[in-house]
């Protein structure tokens, strides 16, 4: 069972995923927008990735008995300037969830709760390779800098990203 504590505390994460799927949207939609379409791809599945975040945490409340309460979710920006500014932008929030999780799991431990301090290790680790994903991005654009070429090469090679969703132990969970 999860202390009040907790669940609100996973709620406000269910927000901040939801509202990173929401920027990653919006990302995706500029990024069609400026005619980069593999930027929007890349954008697209960071979207999709976020909602089955925000469905992970919505589960696991549910299983441990808690009540699940959803907020408003605040609009993102619709401008983001270059690719690289976005990407910049991109790792920013990144390092925010990031915190957010950490404080999650500091949570967990302050309060003993063992299967939530469990069940959050995998954010962790997925947070792990969200940054070093956008840390990488951010280095190659730097490197070809405002070229078309070199940008268009990114935006080939970001085409190619694919949505897998993460296996499920049970119907209805990530």
């Amino acid at each position: 069972m999860l202390s009040e504590r907790m669940t609100e505390a996973l709620n406000k994460q269910i927000n901040n995923e939801i509202y990173s799927a929401y920027l990653y949207l919006s990302m995706s939609a500029h990024s069609t927008f400026i005619g980069m379409k593999g930027f929007a791809n890349w954008f697209m599945v960071q979207y999709q990735e976020e909602m089955v975040h925000a469905m992970k945490i919505y589960d696991y409340i549910n299983d441990q008995g808690g009540q699940v309460k959803l907020m408003a979710v605040a609009q993102p920006p619709t401008e983001f300037g270059s690719p690289l500014e976005m990407f910049e932008k991109t790792l920013e929030h990144e390092k925010f969830v990031t915190k957010c999780i950490n404080d999650l799991v500091d949570l967990a431990i302050e309060e003993k709760d063992h299967a939530s301090n469990i069940f959050l290790q995998w954010f962790v680790t997925e947070q792990i390779e969200e940054e070093a994903n956008d840390n990488e991005i951010i280095s190659k654009l730097k490197l070809v800098g405002k070229g078309g070429n070199g940008l268009f090469m990114i935006d080939k090679e970001l085409a190619a990203r694919v949505f897998t969703p993460p296996a499920t132990s049970k119907e209805g969970e990530a």
